[in-house]
């Protein structure tokens, strides 16, 4: 019973997410309700978290309820490394772009290039620019873009390359969950009705993880692959994760359509590459 109800949150995230694409694509824009909206002022500048060398253990200890993909709980050596304070925004994003970002082959890997030419992307997901100016599809209708945002709808290529313009990376999710170890789990959920990523205020402790829970979830540079020692469970619950572990990549944290009670820290979500109508974003991560 306890499985079926988390993967009953799981159904009721999709159907957030299907009912933005479904309203994306009627020529109307329909509005599933308002959405608060305050354009923020310029969000805190970018800073790295240093984490240092260490075997950590990685996984769930088995308190309380995980999927089979989060155990065994394992050491893991992990160099030392550097993560993001925030995630990307759009206005960063958006730099990108005008450098011709997704024009510049050698900042995409080859399956990404050629996903850009065959399908003709030149933006994130939802963006559509209307006389010079970008907007982005909301579940508020479609509205002007706001550069302090976390950037979202965008896919594990497109997250690779905005790394390596940025000179940066994307995490392992092994670093991720070191990183998050002990940030509070709270963020922009599902619970609140927003269905949307909110700028970090201007105003946040500067030095500390931000927004690591919640409003989008963020790419690693993980393929999603079995944790040593993992063995699928007897049955037809054995086929619940196991039986896709292979060619998807791993995203972390949660997002504005995630349910509060659903998320922890060693939850591993995976998606294909090329995917991008969950709220997908980025976190940099760089060497020590």
């Amino acid at each position: 019973m306890v499985l079926g109800l988390h993967h009953e949150q799981q159904h009721q995230e999709l159907m957030v997410t299907d009912l933005k694409h479904v309203f994306s694509v009627n020529p109307l824009r329909p509005a599933y309700r308002e959405l608060v909206h305050t354009p923020a002022a310029n969000p805190p500048q970018l800073e790295w978290i240093t984490f240092p060398e260490d075997i950590y253990q990685i996984g769930h200890t088995g308190e309380g309820f995980g999927y089979d993909n989060e155990f065994p709980q394992h050491r893991q050596l992990i160099p030392a490394f550097q993560l993001a304070s925030r995630p990307v925004t759009n206005g960063e994003y958006l730099a990108f772009m005008e450098d011709e970002g997704y024009q510049r082959h050698e900042l995409w890997l080859s399956d990404g290039l050629a996903t850009v030419q065959d399908r003709g992307w030149n933006a994130p997901f939802y963006w559509e620019q209307i006389d010079g100016r970008w907007y982005e599809m909301t579940l508020g209708g479609l509205r002007e873009l706001d550069p302090s945002q976390p950037v979202c709808h965008v896919s594990s290529y497109e997250a690779q390359a905005y790394a390596r313009w940025a000179g940066a990376r994307l995490p392992t999710e092994a670093e991720w969950e070191v990183a998050a170890a002990n940030v509070p789990i709270d963020g922009v959920f599902v619970d609140q009705g927003q269905f949307h990523p909110m700028a970090l205020s201007p105003d946040a402790q500067p030095g500390q993880l931000h927004q690591m829970f919640g409003d989008v979830w963020e790419w690693t540079q993980s393929a999603y692959l079995p944790y040593p020692g993992y063995q699928p469970l007897p049955g037809a619950v054995g086929e619940y994760n196991g039986k896709f572990m292979c060619n998807q990549m791993v995203m972390r944290g949660g997002a504005c359509s995630t349910s509060r009670s659903h998320i922890r820290r060693t939850y591993r979500n995976f998606f294909y590459p090329d995917m991008r109508w969950q709220f997908m974003g980025i976190r940099l991560a760089k060497e020590a």
